[in-house]
């Protein structure tokens, strides 16, 4: 199955992209999907605990089954901004 992995804010910058296409094995969990991104791509999810995930726009745990074409939005946590 194909997920595409959207990315957002600092993890758009370590990967040097917002959209990353990643092929998983049928009935894969998004913990499998992050698994696969950490074996990929060392170093992107240092904060993956932090990390909010949204399958298809709608906040998920880890637990979720994926399915083929799923867009997967990976969301780290935010701060800053001008007082």
């Amino acid at each position: 199955m194909r997920a595409n992995v959207k990315l957002f804010a600092i993890l758009r910058e370590r990967a040097g992209t917002g959209l990353l296409p990643l092929q998983l094995p049928d009935g894969s969990t998004v913990a499998v999907l992050l698994r696969e991104l950490q074996a990929q791509r060392p170093g992107l999810l240092l904060d993956a605990p932090s990390t909010m995930v949204a399958v298809n726009m709608e906040y998920v745990q880890e637990d979720h089954v994926l399915r083929d074409g799923d867009e997967v939005a990976l969301i780290p946590p935010v701060s800053g901004g001008a007082s």
